[in-house]
């Protein structure tokens, strides 16, 4: 997806102007018949005790929120844990155990760029990747896990769980196809609702910075970067888990005439092996302590 239209569809689901407001309106009797069927969804779901602790992480609208930061930085205090997730933008299917708790048993291609993150940045955690997440579960509990995080799970309402939603502003709000949301928070659902600012807070660092930079990334939202962005001759923007080739970077490079490239660690796991010139932002989250505390007393 080119960078223009990565930034169109943005615009369309956060920030619309006019004629992007048409647009929404002219697709919202389909988003009823959407929202409707997602609600008919949720009442039909009996929820699986599967009797140990499961927290999903998530948000209700498309695009990022910040999900796989708060899940590493929640995860990164317990013992004996377990990320499951759906392993968007990998070219394998089915259940991978992507990381025990001794090493990484796979690599990029198989485990998708959010799922290798994990494995990276949480040296004790079981990385588990499935279409099918209770599959995820019942392999995470013969495994000994007894506290798992589900990312992105709010939707699988046929698993007990506590659901955390990071809130994410927008001026569309209707569902898809004329904005952002993918679900509602329905009546008789409880989630744990997180706001930045107040439950918690981004903390960039910059690694390995160069005098020419220009930024490559292949993020939902990329211009949720802008306000940590040092000054970088170029932004190149892909779709969300884009494949980065060796050949597209080495022209980036050559074209842009800088010293490096500005990559997240989600665009770094992808591209690390290709040994081109990196410097990273890295993004991690803090985390107001009455979040675990919330946590801890969830009895599963």
């Amino acid at each position: 997806m080119k960078k223009s239209l990565v930034f169109w569809v943005e615009e369309y689901f956060y920030n619309p102007n006019l004629f992007q407001k048409l647009v929404s309106i002219f697709f919202l009797p389909l988003s009823w018949l959407y929202c409707f069927g997602m609600w008919v969804r949720f009442k039909l779901k009996n929820p699986q005790d599967f009797g140990i602790k499961i927290i999903s992480v998530g948000n209700l609208s498309v695009g990022g929120s910040g999900k796989t930061p708060l899940v590493i930085a929640l995860a990164q205090r317990y013992e004996n844990v377990a990320i499951i997730l759906r392993g968007y933008g990998r070219e394998s299917r089915g259940l991978y155990v992507i990381k025990n708790r001794d090493k990484i048993l796979c690599d990029v291609k198989v485990s998708g760029d959010e799922a290798m993150i994990y494995a990276h940045k949480i040296p004790h955690a079981t990385v588990i990747v499935s279409e099918d997440r209770k599959e995820g579960i019942k392999k995470a509990k013969e495994m000994g896990i007894n506290v798992v995080f589900l990312d992105d799970a709010y939707s699988k309402h046929d698993i007990k769980k506590l659901d955390i939603l990071i809130a994410v502003e927008s001026k569309n709000s209707f569902c898809l196809p004329s904005g952002a949301f993918r679900e509602r928070l329905w009546s008789g659902k409880k989630a744990l609702i997180l706001k930045e600012g107040v439950d918690f807070r981004r903390v960039v660092e910059l690694k390995d910075r160069c005098d020419k930079m220009s930024l490559v990334t292949a993020i939902a939202r990329p211009n949720r970067l802008d306000k940590f962005l040092p000054d970088v001759k170029a932004k190149h923007c892909f779709e969300d888990h884009h494949p980065f080739t060796k050949d597209e970077l080495d022209e980036i490079l050559r074209d842009d005439g800088v010293d490096s490239l500005l990559v997240t660690y989600k665009d770094f796991v992808k591209v690390k092996e290709f040994g081109l010139p990196l410097s990273l932002l890295d993004l991690y989250m803090e985390v107001d302590d009455k979040i675990f505390k919330m946590i801890d007393n969830y009895k599963g």
